[in-house]
């Protein structure tokens, strides 16, 4: 399951990702990026300018513990045959959501995040309830970047628990593969671009992985 601290992801088609992460490449003589090719790209593309827009006016999570997730891809889930709603789920996190002020920001560390969830998770499991979305006839299916509406129906799914942090970097997880279209009975992707996109990247990233690793 895919799951990001905003509610609409970055581009809403496969081919706008690479522009998007070269509009933002550091410039080499100056070690920034140029402000006016994001401007110039971001013009032509508003609608990848929807996730930085929420995450600007969002603080900084004190914790992964305490900060909502969402899947910003839709699925389609049946209730029974021949009847399904297509839909969308989202983590909440039951200690509530908490954010840093910029001071209490310049005291931490680059990697406080991990190191303070090993922490809680360490005293108390960190619980998050699992909520699906249900669209409605109009809502837009195929496009990560837009948001439904608040008044559509939430429901409580069930619960994430999670009692136990893994190794980062050369961890088991090094060695798996994701695939969100690997899927159970009852559910199927929906014709979002972005969400078919992602089965081949994701397998050419653990062939890296994996080749990278070995020649160490």
């Amino acid at each position: 399951m895919a799951n990001i601290s905003a509610p609409v992801f970055f581009v809403s088609k496969p081919e706008q990702f690479a522009p998007f992460v070269q509009a933002r490449t550091a410039d080499p003589a100056t070690g920034k990026a140029d402000p006016e090719k994001i401007k110039a790209f971001s013009a032509a593309n508003p609608d990848t300018t929807r996730q930085g827009a929420y995450l600007a006016s969002a603080p900084v999570p004190a914790s992964y513990g305490t900060v909502n997730y969402w899947g910003v891809n839709a699925f389609e889930l049946e209730a029974a045959p021949g009847k399904s709603r297509f839909a969308r789920w989202q983590f909440v996190p039951e200690a509530g959501v908490l954010g840093l002020t910029e001071d209490q920001l310049k005291s931490m560390g680059d990697e406080f995040l991990a190191g303070e969830l090993r922490e809680r998770v360490g005293k108390a499991p960190v619980s998050f309830d699992f909520r699906l979305q249900l669209a409605e006839a109009g809502d837009n299916l195929t496009d990560p970047t837009l948001t439904w509406p608040e008044a559509r129906t939430v429901v409580s799914a069930g619960k994430l628990v999670i009692d136990k942090v893994s190794d980062g970097m050369g961890g088991a997880c090094d060695a798996m593969t994701f695939n969100p279209l690997v899927l159970p009975a009852g559910i199927k992707p929906s014709a979002d671009p972005v969400l078919n996109a992602r089965a081949a990247p994701y397998a050419i990233s653990l062939g890296r992985r994996l080749s990278e690793a070995a020649k160490k």
